[in-house]
Parts: structure tokens; sequence; C-alpha cells
């Protein structure tokens, strides 16, 4: 199979193209990126020899692709993957599936004309707890679950504070960039049933001006980036992204991005926490957080069912069921798998590869991607709002 990867970021070099590199059945002919510094630098990293695209249309025209993997900043995968599906090639769009509802939409019609599989990249499914946690929720074992919650604590997350994440305009705001893992989880592990309504509150608290986790001298400015930052060495943020794969300043001087512009000065209108609440029609409840400003990373699930509960640390790789009427418990200990994302990774491109193939059904479809957008996109409107935002306005 020849893969073409759109967008020579970390997400669509270090994940997919590297692991399509290494798979036996696949080869990656082609990059594609605005930014051909950028993407020389890349194709560096990805063993054989690659076919370079600062235009897509040209790339398609050019090459005989059995797929494309789309790695885009979010606001482009609604026109990278109807680009890609009108030229009936295959794709993997990495969540989210697009920014607005509307796009989700566009993109479901573009797919089914083609009548091609275009899979949605929610890696989290693939996570060993995670798919172990659906068993126990299709068992039974927690009886009908009611109330489900996730907390994500992300310490490398502080950094969507430089990158282009943080401009709501590009990524539709965290709740859809970020969110859209957790809320897709949230419907996996219920069996998609359809939103109601959803309430978010969040804001940028701490990753602002007035937190800058140093002293200032009089005429010494902090900033803009990491790299020209005068107070460098004693920042405890410090973020330095490798030159070598195409984060330096000869890249930059292409396009005026930069990757480490600085998390506290940059202007940002996402947020560095918050909460969502989910109401679903059948009357389950769903909260998640996300928090940026913190010491620790993980992922970590309670899930009450009318049986007993479920306690679920992604990190610790850990799910403790406890029953309603018992005071014994039951651990569940993952073993860890190795590649990207806990293993994750690896388990979703082999998932794209099938259903190309036609050995598996695409169980990650468009559909799944226009739901999390959907609440994602909910979340942003309630927390920009100030305001309960009811499903119906957005999925009719």
């Amino acid at each position: 199979m020849k893969i073409a990867i759109i967008g020579t970021g970390s997400r669509g070099i270090n994940a997919f193209g590297k692991t399509f590199a290494e798979h036996k059945d696949c080869e990656v002919a082609a990059l594609c990126d605005p930014n051909p510094v950028r993407m020389e630098q890349a194709a560096k990293t990805i063993s054989g020899e690659l076919n370079l695209y600062t235009d897509l249309q040209e790339m398609l025209d050019k090459e005989q692709l059995d797929a494309c993997v789309i790695t885009s900043p979010d606001c482009y995968h609604e026109e990278n993957a109807v680009t890609v599906l009108n030229s009936g090639v295959n794709c993997l769009i990495d969540k989210p599936l697009a920014t607005t509802v509307n796009g989700c939409k566009n993109i479901i019609k573009a797919a089914e004309a083609a009548g091609k599989i275009a899979m949605i990249g929610f890696n989290l499914r693939h996570t060993a707890v995670l798919k172990r946690l659906k068993q126990l929720v299709q068992d039974g074992v927690l009886g009908r679950v009611f109330m489900i919650e996730n907390r994500e604590f992300y310490d490398g997350g502080r950094t969507y504070m430089s990158r282009w994440n943080r401009k709501y305009e590009i990524s539709g705001g965290l709740w859809i960039h970020k969110g859209s893992h957790d809320f897709d989880v949230f419907n996996w592990l219920l069996d998609f049933p359809k939103p109601a309504k959803v309430s978010a509150f969040a804001g940028i608290d701490v990753l602002n001006p007035n937190n800058l986790p140093f002293e200032t001298k009089e005429g010494i400015e902090a900033g803009p980036t990491c790299a020209k930052c005068a107070y460098r060495d004693v920042c405890p943020d410090v973020y330095n992204p490798p030159a070598e794969l195409g984060w330096g300043d000869d890249a930059a001087d292409v396009d005026g991005y930069h990757k480490d512009v600085c998390m506290y000065l940059s202007e940002k209108n996402t947020h560095d926490n918050g909460f969502a609440i989910v109401e679903y029609e059948n009357g389950v409840k769903a909260m998640h957080m996300e928090c940026f400003v913190t010491p620790i990373s993980d992922r970590r699930y309670t899930i009450v069912g009318t049986k007993g509960q479920a306690e679920v640390s992604l990190h610790e790789r850990t799910i403790l069921i406890r029953p309603r009427w018992s005071a014994e418990t039951i651990m569940h200990n993952i073993p860890e798998e190795t590649g990207g994302h806990g293993g994750a990774d690896p388990h979703l491109a082999q998932a794209f590869i099938d259903a190309i193939q036609g050995k598996e059904e695409n169980t990650s479809t468009t559909e799944h991607g226009l739901l999390s957008t959907a609440i994602g996109q909910a979340a942003e409107l309630s927390r920009r709002e100030n305001r309960t935002v009811f499903m119906n306005e957005l999925l009719g």
C-alpha cells in the first residue's frame, strides 16, 4: 500500500509517518506540506525515498496512492479530506474530523460519494486499558452505566499555549482539539447515545502575562520565543523543539510559525483549564475536565453503574472495580504495550490498513467524528456564550 502524509509536524511524522514506514504492508511514498523546509527535514527521519509536494492536488494527480493520512492543523482537515476523497483515495484523518459540524457533514458527503474509507484517528480507543474497560462495560460488570467522568491532567499540554492549537480559529478550541478524544471515549463506552445538551466552563487562569514564573528585570522583556528569551535559563517552562525536525528558524522564515512562543505572553483564545458537562438523551451524564497547568500527565476515569463503579488510570494502566454491595475490590493491571500513545498508534494504523484491505470493518467512522466534534463545538459555544447549548441547535 502506498501512503502519503499530509502535514509533516510531529504527529504526522513521529506517529503516523514512522509507523506506516515500518509496516510490512506499507510504503510511505510522499509527503505534502506548504512549508518545504520543514517537510525536507521531516523526510530525513523516514526510511525510503519520498516524493515531496507543497500542493495537495498535484500530489494526488501524480502519485498512485492507496491512502492519505491527514495531520494538518485542524482547520484544514475539511478541505484536505474532501480533496483526497474527491480524488478517489482512502484517508485516515487525525482527530478531530473537522472543527465544525458542517465541516464534518461535508467530509461525510465526500466519503459517501467516493465510496472510500474515511477513518478518524481516535487512538484512545486502541489503548489496552480502555479496550479492557470497554469489554467490562459490555459484559455488564458495572450494570447500567448512568454516570461517567474523566480528568485529563497534562503537564506537556501547557505547550498548547505556545503552538497553533492556542488559536480558536485554527483548532476550533481545545474542547474540539483535545476534547474530541475524550468525548469520543464517552460515546464509544456508552455505545453512542445521542447527546442532548452541553454546558462548559473554562478560562486562561494561569498561562497569562500575570503569572510569569520568574521575576523580570527593568528594561528586559521576556519572550517572544523560548529560544530568544532573556530568561530561558531560569524559566521552569522553557520549551526546546528540536530544530533538526523542522522547528528551527530556517523553517519559521517560510511561514512565520514558531513552536516555542512564550506560553504566558502568546496571543491565545483557548483555555488552560475547564470542565464540560454532557447530558445524553437516555439520561446518562458525563463530565470531562482538562487541566494543562499540572505536574502530572494522566487520564483518570470514573464510570458508575447500577452494579458498581470503575476507577481507571491510563498512566498507571489500572482498572479498579468496586462492586456496589461488597467490600471486595477487583484490580486489573494492564500490561504495557510498545508504540506511541501507550501502544495505541500501531493498533490504529493496523485498523486502518485492515479496513482498506477489507479484513475488518471501519469502526471509527465519520459519523463518530461528527458526534465528537458536535459535543466539542457545543462546549465551545457554551463557554464563550455563557449558556447551556442544546444539541439540536447543531445536529438538528
